[in-house]
This record gives structure tokens, sequence and C-alpha cells, in this order.
């Protein structure tokens, strides 16, 4: 089942995958021109996600959500359950204050696996039976009741996450957002700007309180979140796209290709043309 709509003044798109068997998404080529965010579900057993060349355990009755510029398969893509929209539809961003989202759900380094208990499937599967009506209907309103059901999904969804992720020795929440802020900063500027201190200075903050903030609640320091983002768009260019290293060197800012390979080999121990050529796909467990 493939449900859809779409606002034809202004561009949003919301759409809802169940039992689709070539359900996936291909951003360097074929979805390169719809930018949708993707909130996945597995109900059933566990199976292998591939994310951008990489394969990791997609545990059974879990969440996952990935970003628009992520390329994905799902080994068993029938037995997902999947809500994809743009930000003409909902923008994250400004909404963030309502969800509490940008830079945790869709603004992390890692893939966040976010577990189901009984009673969060049962809301899940209401939601998506409402999704799933809204979604036949045909009357005036219906825009306005899948945006306040996108917005109930999503809240719910990172009310989970943070439950599950954040210490239960939780940071207040003005620092919280501190994280979630930094977070998105490094996925606006993170092709020109690697150093911790520029983001620091954006939030007017010591490289060292940042250190220590991301300390409570993730063993990430703030340097390696932004080498993580970096290195994801490297394999990302040298997977799915060919363009030469020497271009993806200089997109990604580094000023030069010995600095560039210097980088990608201490993290993946094989140089940028060796990825390209031999790339496999591990597994990696969460």
């Amino acid at each position: 089942m493939r449900l859809q709509i779409k606002d034809e003044k202004t561009g949003g798109d919301l759409l809802l995958f169940n039992n689709e068997q070539g359900f996936d998404r291909h951003y360097f080529t074929r979805d390169k021109s719809n930018k949708r965010f993707t909130i996945a579900w597995n109900p059933g057993a566990s199976q292998t996600v591939t994310i951008d060349e990489e394969a990791y355990e997609f545990p059974s009755n879990s969440l996952l959500t990935l970003l628009f510029d992520q390329s994905f398969h799902f080994e068993r893509a029938d037995g997902i359950i999947a809500w994809q929209f743009n930000r003409e539809f909902y923008c994250i961003m400004d909404h963030d204050s309502e969800v509490s989202c940008v830079g945790f759900l869709f603004g992390t380094t890692d893939h966040l696996f976010i577990h189901l208990k009984p009673e969060a499937q049962q809301k899940l599967k209401l939601l998506f039976d409402v999704f799933s009506d809204e979604l036949k209907a045909n009357d005036n309103i219906r825009n306005e009741m899948l945006l306040a059901l996108l917005k109930r999904l999503i809240s719910y969804i990172t009310g989970l996450a943070r439950a599950e992720y954040v210490p239960v020795k939780k940071v207040k929440d003005e620092k919280y957002n501190l994280i979630r802020k930094f977070n998105l900063l490094v996925e606006a500027s993170f092709k020109s700007e690697h150093a911790v201190s520029f983001y620091a200075a954006q939030l007017f903050k010591s490289p060292k309180t940042l250190s220590n903030l991301f300390a409570l609640y993730n063993h990430k320091s703030p340097s390696r979140v932004i080498q993580e983002r970096i290195l994801i768009e490297a394999k990302r260019l040298l997977a799915y796209t060919d363009k030469p290293v020497k271009a993806i060197t200089y997109e990604l800012g580094f000023e030069d290709m010995p600095h560039f390979s210097n980088f990608f080999k201490k993290h993946m121990k094989q140089s940028p043309q060796d990825f390209r050529n031999n790339r496999s796909i591990p597994v990696s467990g969460k």
C-alpha cells in the first residue's frame, strides 16, 4: 500500500507505506528531487537495513528516522511501515519549539533505533490506522488533519527517543537545547567549518563547555560529531557519485587531497579511491 497527498500550491508531500516490496530511497539518483524525511517502523522480525552503503540490524518492533539525503533499502521492505514527508508539508525547524526534535530525531550522526514497548506499538498502530483513513478521505480539511497527525507522531516518537537515549540524570532543558542546536549548526556548516570553536562561538559557549555538556548525555565529543558528519558525506559522495576525489576534497572543505586522504584513512583504514573501488557493506550492530 502506498498512499500519498500532495499540495500542488506549496509542493507539500506526505506518503504512507505498508507492505510495499519496492520501498527504498536513492538520494543521489532517482530521489534527488524528492527531499523527504522518513520514519520507518519494523513491526515484524529483526532484519537488515542498509543506509548509505552500511548495513545495520533493524530490531523487531523498533523505529528508525532517516534524513532526506540518505539512501537506504531494507532486507524485507514489505514488512516495513513508513511515513515520508518533505519540508514543504512540515518544516521540522519551524516547529522545533513544539516537537523538540531538531538535532535529535533528524539531526545526529547516529542512527536512532527506538525500541517500542507493547503500549507504544499499540499507539503506533492506532496512528497508522488514522493516517490511512485520512489519506483515503476526500474533504476540505484533510491537509489540516494530516498535518496535526504528523506533528503528533513526531512529538510522540521524540518522547520515546529521549526516554531511551537521554540518561536519567537529564540536563536542564536549556542545556539540552544547546546539544540540539549544535547538531543543527553542524548539519548546516560541516562542509566549510571543521572546528569546534566555530560552533561554540555561534552558541556563545567555550569548546570546553560544549565537551562537558556532551559528556553528560553521549560519549561522543563535539569534534567527533563533526568528523563523523564529514565522513558520512565523504562516503556518500564516493559511493553514489562519479565526482573526482579532488572535487570531493574541496567540496568538504579540505585544503588539499593529502589532508582529505589522511583524514579518510584514519577513520576508514583505506584511501578514498580504494573505498570507491572496493566498497563493501559491513554489518554494524547497534
